[in-house]
């Protein structure tokens, strides 16, 4: 793993995830932030897809239950070569390809259409099973809020999940603890996240959301196959890397105006330059 390669593409799905948010002026920069490290990991390492046959049948699947923060993945989509960057400039915007919420049907890259909270692991587990099913070789991932993760839906999937030993899916809890209408645990505690997946009979790991080798550790212990999924609770830090979005609700949903986008952007900038000085 080249941590400095993934620190700088993880960087650059950043800016593109606060201009794709501003131009659209609408849209959800906080969880988006929070995820990007992750989403970098598994697009520029983990996964085995292919941009230019985005439909490639032994592909690894990824679903993004936490459709909100589809810029995140948009961003990761179009570095990784599976759309023009072009095209996040019309994130939102009538007739664009890029929607407030993963469309499968019209965007290179994406394996699920997702946005209602809840169903996209719930599909993940089905396309595990299908996996399964037909003695496939591929690895279905999803990311969910740790928000989402109050919906009933969620711990169904999670049974079926164990139930029918899919240990060729692996979950990702982004849990930054804070959603819409403030902070998890006090809006509807969902902890303890780690006792409540094993208790659901997965194996579960956990580790920092933006450290690359805490990353890489995690998901390298979900390469064992032991008849059970795997979940990955994160640490993650809502509005990582713009210092005025960090730790606060208020950005789940709230696009930058132009003077707060030139500071997000000049936040960037900043941990740009400290890459190249390391």
């Amino acid at each position: 793993m080249d941590k400095q390669f993934l620190q700088t593409k993880a960087l650059e799905v950043r800016k593109s995830i606060v201009t794709a948010v501003h131009a659209a002026k609408s849209g959800h920069p906080g969880g988006s932030l929070s995820l990007a490290d992750t989403l970098t990991y598994l697009y520029f390492y983990k996964m085995n897809v292919d941009p230019k046959n985005p439909k490639m049948e032994n592909r690894d699947r990824f679903v993004l239950s936490k459709g909100h923060t589809a810029p995140a993945l948009y961003s990761v989509l179009a570095e990784k070569g599976f759309f023009d960057k072009a095209e996040l400039l019309k994130l939102r915007k009538t007739g664009a390809m890029l929607q407030g919420h993963p469309d499968m049907k019209g965007t290179p890259g994406v394996d699920m259409s997702t946005g209602s909270l809840g169903q996209g692991i719930s599909t993940a587990v089905g396309m595990a099973l299908g996996g399964k099913i037909s003695n496939a070789e591929y690895t279905v991932y999803t990311a969910l809020g740790d928000g989402e993760i109050q919906e009933g839906q969620v711990w169904e999937a999670a049974m079926a999940a164990a139930h029918y030993k899919l240990d060729n899916l692996v979950a990702v809890v982004d849990n930054n603890n804070l959603q819409i209408d403030g902070e998890v645990d006090k809006v509807m505690s969902v902890y303890p996240i780690v006792d409540k997946f094993e208790s659901f009979g997965w194996n579960v790991t956990t580790c920092d959301a933006h450290d690359f080798d805490s990353i890489h550790a995690a998901f390298e212990k979900t390469n064992e196959k032991n008849g059970k999924p795997w979940v990955i609770v994160q640490k993650s830090v809502k509005g990582k890397g713009v210092s005025f979005m960090e730790n606060l609700a208020s950005w789940h949903g709230t696009a930058p105006n132009d003077e707060q986008y030139a500071q997000a952007m000049a936040d960037l900038e900043a941990i740009g330059k400290e890459l190249e000085a390391e």
